[in-house]
């Protein structure tokens, strides 16, 4: 069995199409409206174009993918860090963490290693039975609600990468919305 993590590139764009749909059908059926249980082959390259798209590859088979939006980009996160935007696993393959493995692999080598992130954030629907569970054993803490107008309910959460850092990157943004 052979891993490979990497960016993606417009090249994979129909392995990931394919694989969003696949993921996110359970969601769809749930009647919760995520923007990647609709994707089409326009949106899926807009995306590519707009965001860093990572996935892990198991024996060349996308298997797990995530999006990183980042505080500068289009569709940038609530706290100003970068933010999770599609993320899901081919559900072929339950059972074997591809998502875990490939949110591991996210935070040491390109939100640590690379953006020096303290800490990242992600959305999700409070209707889903059991998102936020998830996220809260991945290390996630709740932050705020909110309506975005898609229907549902945003819970927006967070997970500190860097105690240190973060707790810099706190001072300053404090010092910014006050202007001291």
């Amino acid at each position: 069995m052979t891993a490979v993590y990497r960016a993606l590139t417009l090249a994979d764009r129909e392995a990931y199409l394919a694989l969003m749909l696949a993921a996110y059908a359970p969601v769809k059926a749930l009647g919760i409206h995520f923007d990647a249980a609709t994707a089409d082959g326009e949106k899926v390259t807009r995306h590519l174009q707009q965001h860093g798209v990572y996935a892990l590859f198991i024996d060349q088979r996308m298997v797990s993918s995530v999006t990183l939006r980042y505080p500068w980009g289009p569709l940038p996160g609530p706290f100003g860090l970068p933010h999770i935007g599609w993320f899901g696993a081919d559900p072929a393959f339950n059972g074997h963490s591809y998502g875990r493995k490939l949110l591991n692999w996210l935070e040491q080598e390109v939100l640590l290693a690379q953006l020096k992130a303290p800490a990242y954030s992600l959305g999700t629907a409070i209707s889903h039975p059991w998102l936020k569970e998830m996220y809260q054993k991945l290390g996630f803490q709740p932050q705020h609600t909110t309506d975005l107008g898609k229907g549902h309910i945003t819970l927006y959460m967070k997970k500190v990468l860097d105690e240190a850092r973060h707790h810099e990157w706190l001072a300053r943004q404090e010092r910014h919305l006050t202007g001291v």
